[in-house]
């Protein structure tokens, strides 16, 4: 995945994240349900940024970028910020 590819993958994370906050307003959703989807979008926003990261620093330092992977959520979620 290229990172245009990467960072527009993060944006359409972004409006679901607008777009669920949006639903549980006008009552469309339960706070339950927004919590578990919310949830879902931000563990894979983080797995997107981190890919991101990995694939500049893999090319800062000469190497290819394509060698990044996509790491499970169960590890990004543990960074600290």
């Amino acid at each position: 995945m290229e990172d245009k590819e990467i960072m527009a993958h993060i944006d359409d994370l972004i409006k679901t994240e607008h777009e669920l906050r949006a639903k549980l307003a006008a009552g469309q959703i339960t706070t339950d349900a927004e919590h578990r989807q919310l949830a879902d979008a931000e563990a894979a926003l983080d797995q997107c940024w981190d890919l991101l990261r990995q694939r500049r620093a893999l090319r800062e330092s000469g190497a290819n970028p394509d060698a990044a992977s996509a790491r499970p959520p169960e590890v990004v979620e543990r960074y600290e910020q």
